[in-house]
């Protein structure tokens, strides 16, 4: 069979669609047919260098497709079944998995980094990191949902606690995550400020219920927050940027407001005066994935038909190296998504 692997870190063509040997499930696992998976940054990082990954690596976190064998303990799936992958791994054990707090265990990891991804023909995988998937899905929409949903959602509803009227800013919204925050805070009842890069993306936020748009290259996004929430600030700011946008973060947030952050593809060095965080009473929030109660009300949304995956264009998975480029172009809206039908 065909994989997506690494064997050394560097540009895009240290990618290889090469074969490799097909896996057989143990008692537990279940062997997938992959029909499609969908890109991170994660991705990128890996492929370009993160300390502790082993080589070589089959890439790739989310995914979908149908169950084609299955170990003789899996009670929960049959053959044919179509299913969505949780890219979380877990241990199910400690003390914070029994709590239900899957994304602080101890052992915590991701497919695709901490051992080999979705991006095959066929993969194996524990059968605790499948579900079911939606009908009204296809399988691109399905891979392109999970990892994203389930980390916008512990953002904002588990760790920043959004409610009714809160104004939640929003950085990269045109990204995977940030175009699936926009839906969740509006479904919430809350109300988005959407920062991101030109006309076309913001058009396309403002589709997906912003209320007000800023374009960061040509407006003052400090001064439109400030204006929108008549001079309070934003309760919420969705953060994944880094440092090239934390200052205005902590400047466009509110007294009591929290800023909730997942990433920092701009880089992970920022400055933080302590006295605007003590004195306004301000709280810096940080969130890694999602807890299996926040996949569940991810999937939730979903299936009311309140949020949906939003994809922004989709390559065979035999050009990944083509699919890595165009996300690290950054002129997506959405995610990028492979497919292996």
């Amino acid at each position: 069979m065909k994989a997506v692997r690494i064997h050394e870190h560097g540009d895009v063509d240290v990618i290889k669609w090469e074969d490799i040997d097909t896996p057989f499930p143990g008692p537990n696992k279940v062997l997938i047919d992959i029909k499609a998976g969908a890109l991170n940054h994660l991705d990128i990082w890996v492929r370009g260098g993160i300390p502790g990954v082993s080589l070589p690596l089959i890439l790739g976190s989310d995914g979908s497709g149908i169950v084609a064998e299955k170990g003789a303990d899996v009670n929960g799936f049959s053959i044919g079944d179509e299913v969505m992958i949780n890219p979380l791994i877990s241990c199910g054990e400690c003390d914070h998995c029994v709590k239900g707090h899957e994304n602080l265990c101890i052992s915590m990891g991701v497919l695709g980094e901490s051992c080999d991804g979705i991006f095959a023909e066929k993969i194996i995988i524990n059968e605790r990191q499948l579900i079911h998937k939606p009908e009204f899905l296809s399988f691109e929409e399905a891979a392109a949902f999970l990892l994203v949903g389930q980390t916008a959602y512990q953002m904002l509803v588990e760790r920043a606690k959004i409610t009714i009227n809160n104004w939640v800013l929003i950085w990269g919204a045109g990204s995977g995550v940030g175009s699936i925050a926009i839906q969740i805070a509006k479904a919430k009842g809350a109300r988005v400020i959407a920062v991101s890069s030109s006309k076309e993306k913001l058009d396309k936020a403002a589709a997906l219920g912003a209320d007000v748009t800023v374009d960061h290259n040509t407006q003052d996004v400090l001064k439109i927050v400030k204006e929108s929430t008549n001079g309070f600030g934003a309760n919420i700011v969705f953060e994944h940027v880094g440092q090239d946008t934390w200052d205005i973060s902590m400047r466009s947030l509110s007294r009591g407001g929290r800023v909730v952050t997942c990433g920092a593809t701009t880089g992970p060095k920022v400055n933080l005066d302590l006295t605007h965080l003590f004195i306004k009473q301000q709280t810096v929030l940080g969130s890694t994935m999602g807890s299996q109660a926040s996949l569940e009300g991810a999937i939730g949304l979903l299936r009311q038909k309140k949020i949906k995956p939003v994809i922004d264009r989709v390559f065979p998975m035999y050009e990944i190296r083509s699919a890595h480029k165009y996300l690290e172009s950054a002129d997506q809206f959405g995610k990028v998504v492979v497919s292996c039908q």
